[in-house]
């Protein structure tokens, strides 16, 4: 009897565990399995942009590694230096394998990098729309509704047309045509959030506009933004692709997963299938990967779905 009471005791003892908002999370988000398959997905891609140079057998960028007499061969041909091409080689005879994985990198950085870009603008320009009200806010959603009244493709092509080729142009251009919809968003929810109590009493105190709008008005609009911005790193990456087989995104020498695809079309006719379907594939997995956490993130950080 005095064993099974210390038993007890030493069970009580032990302290609970404790359920952060950050374990919450995991644990919803873990729910669906799909998605939970799509981030590990999205890591491994993002893991082979990054160690390219280490993981490929040929540096695509490198005229010094590339044979001219190797071109057009398809997927599972030997190399005359020995190694095999998985994937087949291009009209330069350039590894396939190793052109996709490099184009990954360029992909995603772009992608990513344009979406936090507008992330931050769209996010501060929504928020002191929201917070200001008046002529401001109205001054602010007319050049909103304006952008947004015109395609995306349209005004990124303009803006490319006038600017140029490269990297920093285009991102530039991704940019300008995807800040409006993070403002869009941040005002909404933050209009909902502008007339809560704890609003009012930080006004009430007399604490500064700047301050209600970074440490109150903003934590409680992120989780909306936060799913806008998945979703639109996919479109991101989908739209400099877009560009880039237009032949108006990123120069030949750095050429993205969009540009591969552009660089097979020619020889799809003579049966060289492998130049752009490969490359197509990836830039098909990369998006559905984005869009199944986007669509998990939506579910979890939204707490007016019934899950």
């Amino acid at each position: 009897m005095t064993a099974t009471v210390e038993a007890v005791e030493t069970v009580e003892d032990v302290p609970a565990r404790v359920e952060t908002p950050f374990r919450r999370f995991v644990m919803e988000y873990s729910e669906s399995k799909v998605a939970v398959a799509a981030f590990f997905g999205f890591v491994a891609i993002v893991f082979i942009a990054l160690f390219a140079n280490w993981i490929t057998p040929q540096n695509p960028h490198d005229l010094m590694q590339i044979d001219i007499l190797d071109n057009l061969l398809p997927p599972g041909s030997e190399a005359l230096v020995g190694y095999t091409y998985v994937l087949g080689t291009d009209g330069q005879g350039r590894d396939m394998l190793s052109a996709i994985f490099f184009g990954l990198r360029i992909s995603i950085f772009v992608g990513v990098a344009s979406g936090l870009a507008a992330f931050v603008i769209g996010m501060f320009v929504g928020l002191i729309s929201a917070y200001a009200g008046g002529r401001v806010d109205a001054f602010i959603m007319r050049v909103v509704d304006l952008q947004l009244g015109f395609p995306t493709i349209l005004i990124a092509l303009v803006l490319l047309a006038a600017l140029g080729q490269g990297v920093d142009k285009v991102i530039f251009a991704l940019i300008v045509v995807q800040w409006a919809y993070y403002a869009r968003t941040v005002r909404g929810t933050a209009l909902v959030e502008r007339r809560r109590e704890y609003v009012e009493s930080a006004e009430c105190l007399a604490l500064g506009r700047f301050r209600i709008i970074l440490k109150h008005l903003l934590p409680n609009c992120l989780p909306p933004l936060i799913v806008i911005g998945t979703v639109q790193v996919a479109h991101s990456i989908a739209l400099e692709a877009s560009l880039s087989f237009l032949g108006v995104g990123l120069p030949p020498t750095e050429p993205s997963l969009g540009l591969l695809i552009a660089n097979g079309r020619e020889y799809m006719f003579g049966g060289h299938y492998w130049i752009s379907v490969y490359p197509g594939i990836a830039l098909l997995i990369v998006i559905g990967a984005i869009n199944l956490m986007g669509d998990q993130l939506r579910d979890v950080l939204n707490p007016r779905l019934n899950r």
